[in-house]
């Protein structure tokens, strides 16, 4: 179609990636193919019947995600550059993606990994990835203009998103990365040649390093491809506590969130600050379990006493009819006065009798039973 022929020119002016633009226009092909009323008549309904076809084909939902965004995009170039007169009918059509994990690969399997690979090409390819953070197309396309071994770092040139960066190379990467030089004799710019066949010296496709990658993991026994063990790089350095902004200026996000990712995956200071934590909450608790326990201990029981009652040490008055005799007894003189124990009451409970003093003994005036209401 022409509009799509336009829409490609249209994006080549606007320097997206080759691998960009053909991912979009078979996207638009499939999505015209489909179509069965013209482009100015589509609304949410065929959308949505769109969606479902592709469902049915069982696409993955990030694979019906990108299909929107581009038929999204596509309908604001026809809108905003050729002036269509249309509402955009993918607007507010989207699928709750799933936010699985980022995989990465444990340090033993790293070890592993990197155990089998005897070559210095291959060995100095994987090294980049495990150490620098490379994406597969950036070693794939790599300079020998790049590399800086006396300053140990590379410069990445035309990442993703057409963005440049520098990033370092670790004792192990770097010696790796100088083996290989010295054995490689062509003098094309590219780094990562093939060494085999018809196609030798010329540079290494990235369908090539991730053919080599899928023998190693099947002579490893490892499960691994080229991005995983760009995530490692990335877990592995927030794990020894590396500021996540480092994190993102290595990996070459552009936004924060991208490398926020990673926090979530085997974050060992997450780890660390639980275990802390977690230890002083448990010391804590056991700490008031003691003082409960030696409380209770300490306090005396009173039997027949209701939970709101309190015990405290009063003097009281003796019984006039006692006899001399029974004050000796008892370990006191008649008539004076002693100190006993008797149960406190808030000031607005009742008396009742089974509060822990007799009825006779309220009754009687004499024994003058006196109440606290202040607590202890």
């Amino acid at each position: 179609m022409e509009r799509i022929d336009r829409y490609r020119r249209f994006l080549k002016r606007r320097n997206f990636s080759s691998h960009t633009v053909k991912s979009y226009l078979n996207i638009l092909f499939q999505f015209t193919a489909w179509l069965t009323v013209p482009l100015r008549e589509v609304t949410r309904k065929e959308i949505g019947r769109y969606v479902d076809h592709l469902m049915g084909r069982r696409l993955s939902p990030k694979t019906i995600t990108c299909h929107l965004q581009t038929i999204r995009l596509f309908f604001t170039y026809l809108i905003d550059e050729e002036e269509v007169d249309m509402a955009n009918p993918v607007t507010k059509v989207s699928i709750r993606l799933p936010k699985p994990l980022p995989r990465h690969l444990t340090d033993d399997q790293v070890t592993k990994f990197l155990a089998v690979i005897e070559d210095p090409r291959d060995r100095a390819m994987f090294m980049l990835m495990v150490r620098c953070g490379l994406r597969v197309e950036e070693v794939s396309r790599l300079t020998v203009d790049a590399v800086d071994i006396p300053r140990r770092r590379l410069f990445v040139a035309n990442g993703k998103g057409r963005k440049d960066r520098v990033v370092y190379l670790s004792e192990d990467a770097g010696s790796a990365l100088t083996n290989y030089l010295k054995e490689r004799s062509s003098k094309t710019k590219r780094i990562f040649l093939v060494q085999k066949g018809p196609l030798t010296g010329t540079t290494l496709s990235v369908r090539g390093i991730q053919k080599r990658i899928e023998y190693y993991a099947r002579v490893s026994k490892v499960t691994v491809s080229c991005h995983s063990l760009r995530h490692t790089m990335a877990t592995q350095l927030l794990n020894a506590d590396a500021d996540l902004a480092t994190i993102q200026d290595l990996l070459g996000h552009t936004h924060i969130t991208t490398t926020q990712r990673y926090c979530r995956v085997s974050n060992v200071k997450a780890q660390r600050d639980y275990y802390t934590a977690i230890e002083l909450v448990m010391q804590r608790s056991q700490r008031g379990k003691d003082e409960e326990s030696s409380s209770m201990m300490s306090r005396k029981k009173t039997p027949g006493r209701r939970p709101d009652q309190r015990e405290i040490r009063v003097l009281v008055p003796t019984r006039k009819d006692e006899t001399p005799e029974q004050g000796k007894n008892a370990g006191y003189t008649a008539g004076e006065r002693r100190e006993t124990s008797v149960p406190q009451f808030p000031a607005d409970v009742k008396h009742e009798p089974g509060d822990g003093v007799s009825e006779e003994a309220m009754r009687n005036d004499e024994f003058r039973y006196r109440r606290y209401p202040e607590r202890l």
